[in-house]
């Protein structure tokens, strides 16, 4: 792997760390959505998640394509051009759903 690669997981854990820090405390969507800080700070690293992909070598994506890079980068896309569209349910899901398994394949890649 390359040294930039390795780097670039690392910044994707800490996003993934700072949207379950921001998260962890909720118990439901609404709850989440109604504390305008947290959700904001949740928002702003989906989108430092999707940028940093976008920064990973090709070789690295193609060698990993049990990860779905370009999910990551859509929804990314999605929070930066239509954020007062964003499905909030849709985020409360990938939190607590999708996340989890991102976080143990990119430690799985970190190794």
């Amino acid at each position: 792997m390359y040294k930039k690669d390795e780097t670039i997981l690392f910044l994707m854990l800490q996003s993934i760390d700072k949207i379950f820090e921001f998260s962890f405390e909720f118990s439901n969507v609404d709850d989440f959505v109604g504390d305008g800080k947290s959700f904001d700070a949740t928002m702003m690293n989906f989108i430092a998640l999707g940028e940093t992909v976008a920064k990973l070598s090709q070789n690295f994506k193609d060698q990993n394509n049990h990860v779905e890079w370009h999910k990551i980068q859509a929804f990314r896309n999605i929070i930066a051009h239509d954020y007062f569209g964003i499905d909030e349910d849709e985020v409360w899901q990938i939190i607590k759903h999708h996340l989890p398994k991102l976080k143990i394949d990119l430690d799985n890649l970190n190794k």
